[in-house]
């Protein structure tokens, strides 16, 4: 399609955003603007773009919304099992490998790494959510360098490799028009250079913030109130080594005229907000039990039941799951098929666990566990659905029903028909055609799909690689690293990223601006390297 106002319009969007989002603004208003202002440059009626902002909103909501409903459902598995005092008990054994947030930081990253190398980082980030993360948490590991960790590992470097499905490299290889493994091959060490250099970056930027182990961290966490508890916990420090405050008052009785009478006001009384921080008040006992947990031997025993049952399931999934990759006993389970198993293995522990600590009241603790889950996905991640209806408004295959433009018509790529504009300014040399590769990557990858520019990348690859004298499979590899690392994603909030800071807790755009850094300079070092040696 011949690029028009409505292209430049949408180019202007993008920049807008990102300086936005740079500058540490939400871009909320400007995605919204932009989605208005692109629709009206291209359809030119006033009434047609306003309902292209609801539309992009309730697509970017439909095809975000499994992403929202697994994180809600976690989160009210952790909600009941927090009821029971299982939530503690279950990190207990975690504790001997994370004896530190240093630790915390590369354990995390290693197994989201095998998991979602296996079975991408979509069933991977509940399965890390449920488990590892309370227990890097208590050792000290802050939440948003968890959330690093399993988004570097996770959501790029294994996903951007693709190694074991290769799907990725099948379709930047078929594009490309060289062979799957050649492509493959180039993607894994580019993926794990990259990931490397990040995962340090990131360390080294997170390790001041590492904290002594301590559960209150764990509590702070649940509750939302980390910062207020770490307040609280100076305030009472403080007040506890102040000295009796004297109070004035008229001297009487046997007091000299004109005295004043010392009262001992006695310890500092502690306010609710610091019993939390301490670990104490009410529904706090001296076994450590999560607050509200009901006391008693059988509390204890079902406590320490479902913090072995839960671990157990979920470990569980991932044999099956093993099972299917490489033998031929079950069906074998991926991407999607991989997410609703876990998503309904999570319901039945939640079930269990709701009935076993409130029996016939299970009917309604499970729903309103299940509804504050909802809340919380929707109230952390929200804001995020109308920034990605902005740039899936950029892909052809959801632009025409976002504009309403009909059946039959013809949907226009904003983001496609840019990349292809300017492909043929890049020079033949091979260093400036592989950062050239790499740029539009990221670009194709701004719509939150980290495979839907893999053909472009890929026949981009297969044009200019004998031109430049450069091995077309590494620019192909170049090429998917930049989409699926940006995509796929670590570098924009719209994608599975937004999972990764729902489990974590974490602003996502936060998460973003934290994680840009170290995987730009992965990606650079990356493709250096393999320019370099292949």
């Amino acid at each position: 399609m011949q690029i028009g106002a409505a292209h430049w319009v949408f180019l202007s969007g993008i920049v807008v955003i990102i300086a936005a989002m740079i500058a540490r603004k939400n871009v909320v208003i400007p995605a919204i603007a932009a989605t208005f202002l692109t629709a009206l440059a291209f359809d030119g009626s006033p009434v047609r773009a306003l309902q292209s902002v609801f539309n992009a909103s309730l697509t970017a909501a439909a095809e975000l919304f499994n992403i929202f409903l697994i994180i809600a459902l976690v989160t009210a598995l952790l909600g009941a099992l927090r009821g029971l005092g299982a939530d503690r008990r279950m990190v207990e054994p975690f504790r001997h490998v994370m004896r530190s947030g240093h630790s915390a930081f590369w354990v995390i990253a290693g197994m989201t790494y095998l998991i979602s190398l296996f079975f991408w980082p979509t069933p991977a980030v509940p399965l890390i959510g449920a488990i590892l993360l309370p227990a890097a948490i208590t050792a000290g590991l802050r939440p948003i360098a968890a959330a690093m960790a399993m988004a570097i590992a996770g959501q790029g470097m294994a996903l951007s490799s693709d190694y074991v499905i290769q799907v990725a490299p099948g379709l930047s290889a078929k594009a490309a028009g060289v062979g799957t493994t050649e492509v493959a091959d180039r993607a894994m060490v580019l993926s794990l250079v990259t990931g490397g250099v990040a995962l340090a970056i990131g360390y080294l930027m997170n390790r001041r913030e590492m904290r002594a182990p301590d559960v209150r961290h764990l509590v702070a966490w649940e509750n939302g109130t980390e910062e207020t508890v770490v307040r609280a916990r100076r305030r009472f420090r403080s007040i506890r080594r102040a000295p009796a405050e004297p109070v004035p008052v008229p001297a009487g009785g046997g007091g000299a005229a004109g005295g004043t009478t010392v009262i001992d006001k006695g310890p500092p009384r502690r306010d609710a907000m610091t019993e939390r921080a301490l670990g104490g008040g009410a529904g706090t006992g001296t076994d450590g039990e999560s607050e509200g947990a009901v006391p008693g031997e059988d509390c204890v025993r079902r406590s320490k039941a479902f913090a072995v049952i839960v671990p157990l399931a979920l470990a569980g999934l991932v044999l099956y799951m093993l099972l299917g990759k490489f033998t031929g006993l079950v069906p074998e389970v991926v991407g999607g098929d991989a997410a609703a198993l876990v998503g309904g293995v999570t319901v039945l522990l939640l079930i269990a666990a709701a009935a076993s600590l409130d029996g016939p009241r299970c009917l309604d603790t499970c729903a309103d566990h299940i509804v504050d889950g909802l809340v919380f996905s929707v109230k952390a991640m929200g804001v995020v659905i109308p920034i990605a209806g902005f740039f899936f408004l950029g892909n052809a295959d959801f632009a025409g029903k976002i504009m309403s433009l009909g059946d039959g018509a013809r949907a226009p790529g904003f983001l496609f028909d840019l990349v292809t504009k300017i492909q043929g300014a890049i020079p033949d040399s091979g260093l400036i055609v592989g950062f050239g590769l790499l740029l539009i990557g990221v670009i194709t990858g701004l719509d939150g799909s980290g495979f839907s520019g893999l053909p472009l990348t890929g026949s981009l690859a297969g044009t200019l690689g004998p031109a430049s004298g450069t091995d077309p499979a590494l620019l192909a590899a170049i090429g998917q690293m930049g989409s699926v690392w940006a995509g796929g994603g670590v570098l924009i909030a719209w994608s599975s990223l937004l999972a990764v800071a729902g489990f974590a807790r974490v602003p996502v755009l936060e998460l973003v601006r934290r994680s840009f850094v170290p995987v730009v300079a992965g990606l650079v070092v990356s493709t250096l390297v393999g320019i370099a040696i292949f």
